[in-house]
């Protein structure tokens, strides 16, 4: 019962992945964030190092 409870009152996320043009990342997060995405990390591409990929999360409704 306690369990349930609990799972009920704990906040649950969605994620998204995004890659970072390099000269449009600041419109690119500023898009996400409005519409409500939280910038978690930041970190180089798995093929390209130069290429950054962007980790969101936002509330599920």
């Amino acid at each position: 019962m306690y369990a349930r409870h609990y799972s009920r009152l704990m906040t649950k996320w969605e994620y998204a992945t995004v890659p970072l043009l390099v000269h449009a990342t600041k419109q690119i997060l500023d898009t996400w964030g409005e519409d409500g995405w939280e910038l978690v990390q930041v970190v180089p591409g798995p093929n390209n190092p130069e290429q950054l990929v962007a980790y969101l999360k936002r509330e599920k409704p």
